[in-house]
């Protein structure tokens, strides 16, 4: 249903300009025409820069860079090498991709307000390219668009220069929905829900196996290429090309506004955004001309502080979930009222027995400058086993799980997993902790805010498949078995921390992992939700997952643990089974004092 009513919109957008030109525009004077021309061009380039920008929130605003490449390439090609300028396009595209790649590689490990200066430099730099090289480019005094062959002036579809200008209105349609269309496929692929968690929490991404930086280049891959497609048509629309028009940093903070009028995120919302500022802009610089110049700028700004001020979520982000509640008969979800048991086990299901070592961890030290948090520890987990660790506030559980799951190298000693085939790796990163089958959860919970509860279980099953039908299979079995069947549908930020403790355990068990890192998943929970989450780690462990807890919850550490490691300041203390720890003078004094471990003994 919605794909029809997007392709119904769609036809009803192509239509338009020709129902709605002629009658207001009777003696053919073109400028309506252009200004639909522009829309579709602005509209293509603010989809593509959405993919970027919107799913993967990187605030790019060097894209005009791309525009620029796809628009020089055709010109270029057409000029020099008698090229039509779809061959230009297509290589444009190639160009741009490597461009991006070669820009994003560095950029990319930088954050916030410095990723966007520095896309910004890119551009200048590139900018001063284009009017160094002038044999080429033509320099700052650009490149006009050959049209004559001879005494032959080319026109036809091959050059994409037409005598009849409704030819143009086709063409920037069709790359506007060619944009639109790679939009919705990334947005509804693995590649989007990887985008998207990117943005939400990356540290968390990388926990259900996302390549951050990876994801972050195809994104720009592929948005730097659909930008250079449409940056190869314009050129030739304009019949001219300069340093100044194509790589103009005011035309990418321009688009970049488009995407986030209409909403940062959506598939659609840049074509809303455009469809909204782009008329009344370009009417008021035509009605006005030089009496007014600059007013068009006027006119973005206003727009803009107006959808911030009332929708900051854009067009899209705040109107379309009012439109599902009023008329698609989606109710707001009571999440503490929905929250289920686990599912209870089978029946005549056993426990497996404790079997092989299945990751083991040797000396491990890690060292903050003169801080030393974990000082010579070594763990051992073995196949079906429940291993606790516990210790004070500050002792270094946490730094031992990051260490554990990649998110920190350690200063010397080493961690080694043992895969289903039986060998042994030495992963370095988080998602190869999770390629190897290792998932962990936070101490402080860490849920995708701005998805459903489905849609943070589908990441973690995106790890094990590529098929959004087969991760969504996934994702509601493993909402049966945590108890969130109920919420399936609720955005994560509506949780109760019990319901979000559960999500996160959820979004672990999607990826199917052999070894299990929770990290305090009892903190904050009343007696019941205690239980239950004791009696889900025991499902857990049954269903041949081996797991490592830290926990303050002592009773449901001693209830659940076949095996217990203490640390405190760093170091290991104590280990061995429940019975023995309990009793242990060293942890009694690490917990409460040296009285108390006198007064035990």
């Amino acid at each position: 249903m919605r794909v029809a009513l997007a392709l119904g919109g769609l036809a009803a957008l192509f239509a338009l300009p020709f129902w709605l030109i002629p009658a207001i525009d009777p003696e053919g004077s073109g400028f309506w025409q252009h200004i639909f021309v522009t829309i579709f061009v602005f509209a293509a380039m603010a989809c593509a820069w959405n993919i970027l920008g919107g799913f993967a929130g990187q605030l790019s605003l060097g894209q005009t860079i791309f525009y620029g490449i796809g628009g020089y390439a055709g010109a270029m090609l057409n000029q020099h090498f008698g090229l039509i300028p779809w061959f230009g396009g297509i290589v444009g595209a190639a160009v741009a991709v490597a461009v991006a790649v070669f820009i994003a590689w560095p950029c990319l490990r930088l954050r916030g307000p410095f990723f966007a200066l520095s896309t910004i430099a890119f551009l200048e730099v590139i900018r001063l390219l284009a009017i160094h090289f002038k044999d080429f480019t033509g320099g700052s005094a650009g490149l006009p668009v050959p049209m004559f062959v001879g005494t032959e002036m080319r026109i036809g579809w091959a050059w994409m220069l037409f005598r009849e200008k409704e030819n143009y209105l086709i063409i920037a349609f069709g790359l506007m929905a060619l944009a639109l269309a790679v939009s919705w496929l990334v947005r509804n692929s693995r590649l989007g829900f990887y985008l998207v968690a990117v943005r939400e929490r990356e540290d968390a991404a990388r926990a259900v196996g996302v390549n951050a930086t990876g994801v972050k280049l195809a994104a720009f891959a592929i948005s730097a290429a659909l930008t250079s497609l449409v940056g190869t048509f314009h050129g030739i629309y304009l019949n001219f090309i300069d340093p100044e028009t194509m790589f103009s940093l005011p035309t990418a903070i321009q688009v970049a506004m488009f995407a986030l009028i209409g909403g940062l995120g959506t598939v659609t919302g840049p074509i809303w955004g455009t469809l909204l500022v782009v008329p009344i802009a370009e009417a008021a610089r035509g009605w006005l001309g030089a009496a007014a110049n600059g007013l068009h700028g006027l006119v973005y700004g206003l727009v803009l502080v107006g959808v911030v001020l009332t929708m900051p979520k854009g067009l899209v982000g705040s109107i379309g979930p009012w439109l599902k509640r009023r008329f698609g008969g989606v109710a707001e979800v009571d999440s503490a009222a929905r929250i289920q048991p686990p599912a209870p086990a089978a029946p005549g299901e056993e426990r497996p027995p404790v079997g092989e070592p299945l990751l083991e961890a040797r000396n491990l030290v890690k060292k903050f400058g003169g801080l030393v948090a974990t000082s010579d520890v070594s763990i051992t987990l073995r196949e079906g086993e429940v291993l606790g660790v516990i210790g004070p506030n500050g002792a270094g559980k946490t730094t031992l799980f990051n260490l554990l799951s990649g998110f920190l190298p350690p200063s010397s000693g080493g961690v080694r997993v043992r895969l289903a085939d039986g060998a042994w790796v030495s992963p370095n990163s988080p998602h190869g902790f999770a390629a190897a089958g290792v998932a962990r959860t936070f101490q402080i919970v860490q849920p995708f805010t701005g998805l459903s509860v489905r849609e943070n279980i589908m990441l973690g099953a995106f790890h094990g498949t590529r098929s959004a039908v087969e991760a969504r299979r996934i994702a509601e079995e493993v909402a049966a078995t945590v108890g969130l069947t109920g919420l399936l549908d609720a955005e994560a930020r509506s949780l109760t921390v019990g319901g979000a403790k559960r999500l996160e355990v959820a979004r672990a068990l999607a990826m199917k992992p052999r070894v299990l890192l929770l990290d305090e998943v009892m903190a904050g929970l009343n007696p019941a939700d205690v239980q239950q989450a004791v009696e889900l780690i025991k499902r857990v462990r049954d269903s041949g997952v081996s797991v490592i807890a830290i926990e303050h919850v002592m009773a449901a550490v001693m209830a659940l643990s076949d095996h217990i490691v203490v640390i405190n300041s760093g170091r290991l203390i104590a280990e061995g089974p429940p019975s023995e720890i309990a009793r242990n003078p060293a942890v009694i004094e690490a917990y409460l004092g040296e009285e108390y471990a006198h007064a035990a003994a």
